[in-house]
């Protein structure tokens, strides 16, 4: 079974946004992030940075059944401007940040997967980059979001994760001297921001015992 990344996280906590410069969400949401879930995004609306909560797979614009959003939720960097699913939010530069704590994945272990906590060796929350859509489903204005990911097959860190067989995939995290710029560039400027983030900055711990190995974030 392919396992694809990422498909869950621990979200920006409310108490720690003030480490990113940005007030606290005003909203409500789970600490830990799977797919149809809502969580907090960052966009950019009138020049000024902006919380929604946005669910965790992006819904295409076109949607009329929201049953058939599947597997939406991490989109390719090679495949994002071609794809039914994702070109029109590419094309109207609906680009946001996912703030996170914490992403999970798995690393596999004399053939068993075991899942990890991927966060920053300080501690600190980290932004992602995405990408958004507004969608109207039996009347009702959805705002959804995807996580855009790269290839990882060479990157030092996270070949380590997911089946040996398959093929590796990392999320894009976008530096605190980028954001802005992330939140308002266009599909032709964006694919500068796309590349590895550095593996020093980064460690990794078994998901449920992840309390001995960090502080806590809360």
């Amino acid at each position: 079974m392919v396992i694809h990344m990422c498909s869950n996280y621990e979200p920006i906590s409310k108490n720690r946004a003030h480490l990113l410069d940005l007030y606290e969400p005003t909203f409500d949401y789970n600490s830990d992030i799977y797919p149809s879930y809502n969580a907090p995004i960052l966009i950019s609306a009138n020049d000024n940075i902006e919380w929604n909560s946005a669910r965790f797979g992006l819904i295409p614009f076109w949607t009329e059944d929201l049953e058939r959003v599947q597997n939406t939720f991490n989109a390719k960097c090679e495949t994002i401007a071609t794809k039914p699913s994702f070109k029109n939010a590419w094309k109207k530069n609906q680009f946001c940040l996912i703030p996170v704590e914490t992403i999970f994945e798995p690393k596999y272990i004399d053939g068993k997967a075991i899942w990890y906590g991927i966060y920053r060796q300080d501690s600190m929350p980290f932004t992602l980059a995405g990408l958004y859509e507004q969608s109207s489903i039996n009347g009702k204005s959805i705002i959804s979001m995807t996580m855009i990911t790269i290839n990882a097959d060479s990157h030092p860190f996270m070949q380590q994760f997911h089946a040996p067989e398959d093929e590796k995939r990392s999320v894009v995290v976008i530096p605190r001297d980028r954001r802005n710029n992330w939140l308002r560039c266009d599909n032709e400027e964006a694919t500068q921001f796309l590349h590895e983030f550095s593996p020093d900055d980064y460690t990794a711990a078994p998901k449920f015992d992840m309390h001995r190995f960090r502080p806590n974030t809360h």
